[in-house]
């Protein structure tokens, strides 16, 4: 079955739904070096009034990966919930966005999520405008559990990372003593590591659990570390509270990752087993990025913001505590400046949160990207509207170990301040208890010394 639209006289013609999405999807480098891209406006245009006349049941009958090749595809559609489904498997894809932007209100779209396919919120998001995204992400509220309770109405949280070029114990204390005074670290205290081995693993977690009990910050530690390396540290007892791990929207990308869904299955029980969690048992944290999977040659021709928008069906089978895109991260062979990664920043959020994840967005780029820090200013602050769960709290917003540029403390702080948001509710009242507060101000003179001195 293939799909048509005229536009100006010129009949546009797309073989199936993988050609119809990718020509339908807003500019971006990635696709056009993939060579699925439309070949220009027009084609673009029509593509996208096609899609918009799709009835949401197609997306039932035609995988744009086949199901027989791919454990993603068999994921998605062994899984799909046609009860939570029924309210909109009338509509097509535009009277979809419809939908969205006028009957929805939150417990419809929370209701609804388990009965929504990835594909389904990728096509809705490629003919909406960013207002759009912003305002139907707005009315999803999906809450999270592990030691505090994230996700909330009117919060946003924000992952601590302070990553060391040499993983010196010194550099991490000093910059999570930094995040913490400035209020961050309520999503995670997360440190990538330089060196992905069990033993370093192992002294980055007992670091971090340190600090976290000796002040009873009710928050949670992780080192992304690969999943396998996190599991042996788990064999070693380790003090793992979350279980990291890259996943992407086809089995290829997962595989070229070092990851199966099996695998992923696995590590899920050994961290609830470890049973760390004391107000909620969600224990993974997932990133993903558009253009991994073309990255490791394994998009199968599909258009990179559909294959992202998989990789939150493999998300969401793990129930997570975290989730999010590192949006800008992967460069600008596929998101080549600030407008393509504001677009996808904001379909990322959309379409995870439309999926029930409690996303978060990585608002960052590269140093060879078309992008600066304006470019970055305005992405968050629209997440911040369009409520984002979390986003990163780096020092100067630079990140000495993965070279790229991304959000500070303090960029959290002017959000926070500016929304009128806070900080996951636990840890609200242990910034009060400290001495700390939520603006991020006052210094505890009893904290410094001794926070400076571990390591």
């Amino acid at each position: 079955m293939g799909f048509a639209h005229t536009i100006g006289g010129t009949r546009f013609v797309f073989d199936d739904l993988r050609t119809l999405m990718a020509r339908a999807t807003p500019f971006r480098s990635g696709d056009a070096l993939a060579g699925v891209a439309a070949g220009s406006g027009a084609e673009r245009v029509a593509a996208q009034c096609a899609l918009a006349d799709v009835p949401l049941r197609h997306f039932l009958s035609e995988a744009v990966i086949p199901y027989e090749a791919d454990d993603v595809t068999r994921l998605i559609i062994d899984g799909h919930d046609a009860r939570a489904f029924a309210p909109v498997s009338h509509l097509t894809v535009g009277g979809f966005r419809d939908w969205l932007l006028g009957k929805a209100d939150t417990a419809t779209l929370t209701a609804l999520a388990p009965g929504l396919m990835p594909e389904m919120t990728a096509a809705v998001a490629k003919i909406m405008r960013l207002a759009d995204l912003v305002a139907v992400a707005a009315r999803c509220s999906v809450v999270t559990r592990f030691r505090n309770t994230l996700g909330l109405p009117g919060t946003l949280s924000v992952r601590l990372q302070p990553n060391d070029p040499t993983d010196d114990p010194r550099g991490v204390a000093a910059a999570v003593l930094d995040g913490l005074l400035l209020g961050a670290g309520d999503a995670v205290i997360g440190v990538n590591p330089a060196t992905d081995s069990v033993s370093n693993t192992i002294r980055l977690l007992q670091l971090l659990d340190e600090v976290r009990a000796r002040y009873d910050i009710p928050t949670q530690s992780c080192v992304l570390a690969h999943v396998t390396t996190t599991m042996a540290a788990i064999a070693a007892g380790a003090p793992v509270d979350l279980v990291f791990q890259s996943i992407g929207g086809t089995q290829g990308v997962n595989e070229s990752f070092g990851v199966s869904l099996s695998l992923l299955a696995e590590a899920r029980d050994a961290a609830l087993a470890l049973r760390r969690g004391t107000v909620g048992c969600n224990v993974m944290y997932f990133e993903t990025g558009q253009g991994s999977a073309l990255s490791a040659d394994a998009h199968h021709g599909v258009d990179q913001q559909t294959i992202e928008a998989r990789a939150y069906a493999v998300a969401r089978a793990y129930a997570p505590l975290l989730v999010n895109s590192v949006v800008g991260f992967i460069g600008p062979e596929y998101l080549a400046d600030g407008k393509q990664i504001t677009r996808a920043g904001l379909e990322d959020h959309f379409c995870g949160k439309l999926l029930g994840l409690p996303m978060g967005v990585d608002v960052c780029y590269t140093n060879h990207a078309e992008a600066d820090q304006d470019d970055m200013d305005a992405l968050l602050t629209l997440l911040g509207v369009a409520g984002v769960t979390y986003v990163m709290g780096v020092p100067g917003a630079d990140d000495v170990m993965l070279n790229y540029q991304s959000t500070s403390f303090h960029d959290a702080l002017a959000v926070r301040a500016a929304l009128g948001k806070r900080p996951a509710p636990e840890f609200v009242a242990w910034l009060d208890r400290v001495g700390i507060g939520t603006d991020g101000v006052a210094i505890p003179p009893a904290l410094s010394p001794t926070l400076i001195g571990l390591g």
